[in-house]
């Protein structure tokens, strides 16, 4: 499998970087079938930073179709608006060489947006979100409420756990055995070991039962490196949510960005978020 190896802020997101695995993992999402030489162009906006994140997959379907997708460990109910933002620029870079004040009518692909989640609190397998559901009431004001917005945007949220949108997972080679290769690192990490020799359990386990077998034989330092990152920043913002500390969050979102944007190693970055945690959990 090709990859782009251009810095990806996640497993999911170099695991789903090639033109030919998106294809099938729209096909699985959509439950159709599309020729193999339907073009795919990767169009992910890699500098689009939202608070903590990174944009993580767009991609364009036979110049037709923008998918966006994100992947997320927690629920997100502000998704829809994240995504408004994203589509925004998504389009900016579609349409750069076409002038939007002509009178000539442009035409531009239709939008689709997905959620695929894999945290541990409980999720149906499906759900949507509503860009309307975050509307503010205009009722305060003496104004009746509008039956349709004039501004929507749906967002598709699917649980891809293990066992789960077991119909999803098996149209999809590389997105069931995500599933199981996350599974497997969360078995282990609830055992009396490291969270870095929980991966690394799951890596060998994975590559002798032929889960992302070339993959990770390819790329397990890089796994590794970024799972540290992940799960990491993860249990410091669990414990800064527990505590109540808005203000902790938007600090330790705020630092993780800083040592990306300083270039550092992953291997340096995820000593300095484990030394974040340890104070995190000390205070």
């Amino acid at each position: 499998m090709k990859t782009n190896t251009k810095f990806k802020s996640s497993v999911f997101s170099l695991l789903f970087s090639d033109p030919d695995v998106l294809r099938e993992l729209y096909c699985a999402l959509k439950g159709l079938t599309l020729p193999d030489d339907t073009p795919v162009i990767i169009n992910t906006l890699e500098d689009a930073l939202f608070m903590d994140r990174v944009n993580d997959i767009s991609f364009e379907i036979g110049g037709r179709l923008v998918v966006l997708i994100e992947h997320q460990s927690s629920i997100n109910p502000n998704m829809a608006l994240r995504f408004l933002m994203y589509i925004g620029r998504i389009y900016e870079k579609i349409i750069e060489d076409k002038n939007i004040y002509s009178k000539k009518q442009i035409s531009i692909p239709r939008p689709e947006f997905f959620v695929l989640y894999n945290g541990t609190d409980s999720f149906p397998d499906e759900d949507t979100f509503k860009l309307s559901e975050l509307f503010m009431s205009i009722e305060p004001l003496g104004l009746p409420e509008m039956i349709n917005p004039l501004l929507e945007l749906e967002v598709k949220v699917l649980n891809i756990n293990e066992g789960r949108n077991k119909a999803i997972l098996r149209r999809c080679r590389f997105l069931n055995q995500y599933s199981a290769f996350t599974a497997k690192v969360r078995e282990y990490k609830s055992g009396d070991v490291s969270l870095q020799e929980a991966i690394q359990k799951a890596v060998v386990y994975c590559r002798n039962h032929d889960i992302l077998k070339e993959f990770l034989e390819k790329q397990a330092s890089e796994v590794l490196n970024m799972l540290m990152v992940e799960w990491n920043m993860d249990d410091a913002l669990a414990v800064r949510f527990e505590e109540g500390v808005e203000e902790g969050q938007q600090k330790l979102q705020k630092y993780v960005l800083e040592l990306i944007d300083q270039g550092l190693s992953r291997e340096e970055i995820k000593k300095r978020i484990e030394a974040y945690c340890n104070k995190a959990g000390g205070n």
